[in-house]
């Protein structure tokens, strides 16, 4: 599969730390524009986990232990996402946990687009809440997996696509008067 000028991404997290108050990458997906899977890896851990947070994440020990390296996938995401609008939810924790940043313009987190926090009395909503309420459509059934939320995501924003960039343009518009 190919990327394309917009791709999703999404990331599951285990916990690190005596109190599992630290967030390590355990896995990362990106889908592209027609929501096929572009990338799909686990990572090794870089530290030692101190909760897999599986009935969540999905993630159990032995997907860790033959994870690839956390630089060669930080790598590997950095050169996917460059020059590229990335669309995910909540992105600025999986930008964290890579260690990435990313011009705010081609950022499109439906966890932060304002039409979507309005429809849940402008609380930031669930990307589950978002995927029954827009698609009519029942994810996270369990545990989650990260090419299934990249790819709702993806249908999120190709849902609201024209209104959201309109909307972006307006925003510049008024932002350089």
């Amino acid at each position: 599969m190919s990327l394309t000028n917009y791709i999703a991404i999404d990331c599951e997290m285990v916990a690190t730390g005596v109190r599992r108050e630290y967030d390590m990458l355990a896995r990362v997906s990106i889908v592209n524009e027609y929501c096929q899977k572009v990338y799909d890896e686990y990572v090794f851990p870089t530290e030692r986990v101190t909760d897999y947070r599986t009935p969540i994440s999905g993630i159990r020990r032995q997907d860790l232990m033959n994870g690839e390296d956390f630089d060669e996938v930080r790598e590997d995401v950095r050169r996917m996402i460059k020059r590229r609008v990335i669309v995910g939810h909540g992105l600025e924790h999986d930008l964290r946990v890579l260690h990435l940043s990313h011009p705010e313009w081609n950022i499109r987190d439906t966890a932060n687009y304002p039409p979507f926090i309005r429809m849940n009395r402008n609380r930031t909503p669930s990307l589950k809440w978002l995927a029954r309420r827009i698609l009519r459509e029942n994810i996270q059934q369990g545990e989650h997996s990260s090419v299934e939320d990249a790819a709702t995501a993806m249908r999120l924003y190709l849902h609201v696509a024209q209104e959201w960039e309109d909307w972006l343009d307006s925003d510049s518009d008024s932002s350089s008067d």
